[in-house]
């Protein structure tokens, strides 16, 4: 379970394309897609390189002017669900 302190990345295994406004997410090993809107599209960018949750909320709530609970709940239930179908992956042990 991913969580504040977890630092996460893309999976390798993950095809990726930016249409119109949305970036299509597929896993290659698993073949789930997302859809993501903007802000989801964002928290992909920001995910290239391995990135603590923590900053990376930090990062969100500052960028969209949301209060940092709820960015938090947001980001932690959007990443908890691209890791279930292995297109992020927890990265804090390695």
């Amino acid at each position: 379970m991913i969580t504040d302190d977890t630092t996460v990345t893309q999976e390798k295994e993950t095809v990726s394309t930016v249409l119109d406004d949305e970036t299509m997410l597929m896993s290659v090993a698993s073949g789930k897609c997302h859809a993501l809107d903007l802000i989801g599209s964002r928290i992909w960018e920001e995910i290239a390189k391995p990135l603590p949750v923590s900053e990376l909320c930090d990062r969100l709530s500052r960028e969209f002017d949301v209060e940092r609970k709820q960015c938090e709940h947001d980001v932690l239930v959007f990443l908890n669900e691209l890791a279930e179908d292995g297109l992020v992956k927890d990265v804090s042990q390695m």
